[in-house]
């Protein structure tokens, strides 16, 4: 049995190949490997005495030989192949162990350049993968240090591998190439000309919604369960996450974080995210159930808090600003879930240490004023599943400013509302629909979210607010999407709102709008809708 090793991560290697000749088998190599495996002591044939020609071009082309090729792809049961492997004097080879250049750690670093990513595209071993995967019946394919112990077992209880692992690491393979050439054909797609030439440095952009991205995801921790304990979950992250975004987030203390931990955190810090001023958002079940601005940590935190003090009970809240030691103490009177800031002071942590089971998550705001999505930390295009298929589109990125606004009543608007209906806006936007926010002095006063219809949204915010002794007197409401008759106007302007927000575009926008003229509040158009379903 013949075995051709050729890898560039070298782990465990040297005690495989140990194995392998202890059984037996005659080893080939290339470069690097074959190098190490003779200092080792191991008797080792280079390929170059094998094709009879030396590695060139850089060792660009080494194994790319039709004695390499001939031997992993001739079909053991067929004689005219066999034939043909004596005819030309060609060996079979048995065992085929690759792994590939490691492009995908090259593009990670930070001052990648295109020809270092260039250099670290693989050829000879994806080609050499493929053909020993193709003859999956004849080969057995190694692509990674942790199939050798399976491998190793059965070699050592039959002297050959079972049919079973031959194709288990067959599909492992191709998986791997397929990996392997998406996250090339992601990074050469996201890389951008300059003056009609390539720059010379890479930043990371996940590539736009042009058929171009082919959505390459590591895989970061196994976790628990899913949503319920019957289903199986794990977190995967993009091979080059955006700054600012969840996945970049270290854990400080606290339980390992569950699927609908995750989740629920996500939905709260993209929403933080999307404030300037200090700002707290406290999540229950992927909807915001308090948000506010204010001068700091805990001022947020306060007026966020007071929305829904009962659906903060075991929430997810984040910051985007370091939450200092008297912060602390606050949430600290409450059992929160997961925590999420961009820093937290020594004071801080010192008081979480009594709370062992808070999760803190630290995670860098992305730079203000990035000119891609990717670069503000946003996700330029969302996947959902349904049956046998997937659902893809732009995500939803659009900011609306105060130039936005179509003020369609008689009634105007003061400047205070205006910003108080920009603040409502963008909370709505990271709730489920049907939302309706009520809003006033940045924070929210009561939100409804995810009813089939938008008057039960209405409703349940002005139950909120009830239950939180809050008057909705005076405050501003956002609607995700258009009012379809006046009968949802009359319903926030009867719990105490005095200006609406809502995108317009209804067939019976005239009766809303003559609604709010015949009740005397008054009503912009934003343009745009905010679904989330």
């Amino acid at each position: 049995m013949n075995a051709l090793l050729s890898v560039s991560d070298k782990t465990g290697i040297v005690e495989f190949a140990q194995a392998l000749h202890a059984l037996g088998i005659k080893l080939l190599s290339t470069g690097g490997t074959a190098k190490l495996l003779a200092d080792k002591g191991l008797p080792v044939t280079e390929v170059a005495e094998v094709t009879q020609f030396p590695e060139m071009l850089d060792g660009r082309v080494k194994t790319l030989h039709p004695k390499v090729h001939g031997g992993l792809l001739a079909r053991r049961e067929l004689p005219e192949h066999m034939a043909a492997l004596k005819e030309h004097g060609i060996d079979t080879i048995d065992l085929l162990v690759v792994n590939l250049y490691p492009f995908e750690a090259t593009v990670a670093k930070a001052g990648c350049t295109l020809a270092d990513a260039i250099e670290n595209i693989d050829i000879g071993g994806p080609a050499m993968v493929r053909s020993a995967a193709k003859n999956w019946n004849d080969v057995g394919v190694i692509t990674s240090a942790d199939q050798y112990d399976a491998v190793l077992a059965e070699l050592k209880a039959g002297g050959k591998l079972s049919n079973k692992l031959r194709f288990a690491l067959s599909v492992a393979a191709f998986n791997r190439i397929a990996q392997y050439d998406g996250a090339i054909s992601d990074y050469l797609s996201s890389v951008t000309f300059e003056e009609e030439k390539l720059s010379e440095t890479y930043v990371p952009t996940r590539a736009q919604f042009s058929g171009q991205s082919n959505g390459i995801f590591t895989k970061v921790q196994d976790l628990r369960y899913g949503e319920n304990s019957h289903q199986q979950a794990a977190l995967y992250r993009d091979l080059h996450p955006a700054p600012g975004a969840l996945v970049t987030g270290v854990q400080l203390q606290g339980k390992e974080l569950s699927y609908n931990n995750i989740a629920d955190a996500d939905a709260a810090w993209e929403c933080v995210k999307s404030f300037e001023a200090p700002a707290c958002v406290i999540v229950k079940h992927a909807n915001p159930c308090g948000v506010a601005v204010g001068l700091d940590a805990l001022d947020s935190y306060s007026k966020a808090f007071q929305t829904d003090p009962t659906s903060a009970f075991g929430g997810i809240i984040a910051f985007n600003r370091t939450v200092d030691g008297n912060a602390a103490q606050q949430i600290s009177k409450q059992f929160v879930e997961v925590l999420m800031a961009p820093d937290f002071t020594a004071e801080a942590l010192e008081v979480f240490k009594a709370k062992a089971n808070v999760r803190l998550l630290k995670i860098a705001l992305p730079a203000h004023g990035g000119k891609t999505d990717w670069a503000r930390g946003r996700n330029a295009m969302d996947a959902k599943r349904i049956g046998s298929g997937l659902l893809l589109q732009t995500a939803d990125n659009h900011e609306l400013s105060l130039i936005d606004l179509k003020v369609v009543t008689q009634k105007q608007p003061t400047l205070e509302q205006m910003e108080d209906l920009l603040f409502a806006w963008k909370v709505a936007k990271y709730v489920k629909s049907n939302a309706i926010v009520f809003c006033k002095g940045g924070m929210t006063m009561g939100v409804g979210a995810g009813q089939m219809s938008r008057l039960d949204s209405a409703r349940i915010a002005s139950i909120k607010a009830g239950h939180a002794n809050l008057s909705l007197q005076g405050t501003v409401v956002a609607s995700d999407a258009f009012f379809p008759f006046r009968d949802g106007l009359d319903v926030v302007v009867d719990a105490g709102a005095t200006c609406v927000i809502q995108p317009g575009g209804s067939m019976r926008d005239n009766e809303v709008i003559d609604a709010a003229n015949e009740r005397g509040v008054a009503m912009v158009f934003s343009g745009v809708r905010h679904f989330r379903h």
